[in-house]
């Protein structure tokens, strides 16, 4: 659950006037790829019946991904990255046509990057439910109209199960490696507990074993912030011009988020206590910078997001839950097969490292045994998509093995 895009992942800085001219214009009703704009580097994979968890019906689907490197004549080095909750199939290459930012993890995937592509072929899908080209609340159902608030409700468990549709429809039997960060790593975890045999290698990077009653409360409130918003409709937006769609209530849940993905460290490192311009905000009507920070993050983000999506993402991470129907999370971990790397942030203050240490504890094979691998970073839970030089060199030692 984190920024998820290069543009966002640097370390915080205060806006200038050129960066609030980027956002100049209307806001669209939804920032959800459509049926229609430029593919760019997507693929499709589509399928027709998908029955959920809680007995929901999907009659006809499909995930968008993208790929990198080529599969071997026997099929043994695929490779699937995960995204957290904001985030798509664009792991690396640049923003343009079809891709509203640059690929979110460049520095780690590539030729002779930690997971080079000179040897693995590396799969990407924007998971379902997502709003980059997979089947959500944005696409349009088999009545013609959006699937809006009608959308069924997803779990984690759900979303690897459409992912491992994918893999049979790309031949893939086995995954070298499943690696996944926040989010991603709720997936990676899901992957290598309930289908072990299909899995290698894992990396669960700041990812909890469960979602705590801590963190349901956070994302609660950051839901009711769209659900609120007058212009959210009750999920039925669809048809409004640009400018008249949920995007207030939509920034104001970005930015709540925010505050969680970074560290208090780094915030008043970064700004302190000061102003945007030179306008005091002592009652002068100026604005701090971090205040002012904030809201551009926010309302950026409504330009690449859908409102209905993050409502369904945010709930299928609260369903988290690896312990659910499996006698609980330690039984539930020793399931794992795989050669596992779990990594976690210091800083972390969305999932704290504790759950990562009991991540470590129960799974057989680690790479570290009992203990998490611990990155020091000031970026909070972000420190795993910034901190490059220290996540890739886990991830080489992972894919050596």
């Amino acid at each position: 659950m984190d920024w998820q895009t290069s543009e966002d992942t640097v370390p915080s800085a205060p806006i200038t006037e050129a960066d609030a001219r980027m956002l100049l214009g209307r806001p669209p009703t939804t920032g959800a790829w459509r049926d229609g704009d430029p593919v760019g580097d997507r693929r499709f994979a589509s399928f027709t019946g998908f029955r959920t968890e809680g007995g929901e019906e999907l009659p006809s689907w499909r995930l968008s991904y993208e790929t990198w490197g080529e599969l071997s004549p026997s099929r043994d080095n695929a490779v699937l990255v995960l995204h957290a909750l904001t985030g798509d199939s664009h792991l690396r290459g640049p923003a343009g046509p079809g891709h509203p930012t640059a690929g979110w993890w460049e520095d780690l995937v590539g030729p002779g990057a930690p997971i080079d592509t000179d040897e693995w072929f590396v799969v990407a899908p924007n998971m379902l439910g997502g709003c980059q080209g997979s089947t959500g609340p944005a696409s349009v159902a088999p009545d013609g109209y959006e699937w809006a608030a009608r959308f069924p409700y997803l779990t984690i468990r759900d979303q690897v199960s459409a992912q491992a549709r994918l893999a049979d429809a790309l031949g893939i039997d086995v995954w070298a490696g499943v690696i996944g960060g926040s989010m991603g790593g709720m997936h990676a975890l899901e992957w290598a507990i309930g289908h072990p045999a299909r899995v290698e290698r894992a990396a669960i990077l700041s990812a909890p074993p469960v979602t705590t009653a801590d963190q349901i409360a956070l994302n609660s409130v950051q839901l009711e912030a769209i659900r609120i918003d007058p212009r959210f409709a009750g999920g039925e937006y669809y048809d409004a011009g640009d400018g008249d769609g949920p995007h207030r209530g939509l920034a104001l849940a970005r930015r709540m988020a925010l505050l969680n993905y970074r560290s208090p460290t780094e915030l008043n490192q970064r700004f302190q206590r000061s102003w945007q311009s030179g306008v005091s905000p002592l009652g002068r009507g100026g604005r701090f910078a971090v205040a002012s920070y904030l809201d551009f993050h926010g309302n950026k983000f409504t330009r690449r997001f859908d409102a209905n999506s993050y409502l369904t993402l945010v709930d299928a991470m609260n369903s988290h839950d690896v312990g659910r129907d499996r006698d609980g999370i330690e039984d539930a971990l020793k399931r794992v097969t795989a050669t596992t790397l779990v990594l976690g942030i210091d800083s972390d203050r969305l999932f704290p490292i504790d759950g990562q240490h009991r991540i470590a504890r129960s799974i057989p094979n680690t790479l570290d045994g009992r203990e998490a691998v611990t990155i020091s970073s000031d970026f909070g839970h972000d420190g795993f998509l910034i901190e490059t030089d220290e996540v890739g060199r886990h991830l080489r030692r992972l894919l050596a093995v």
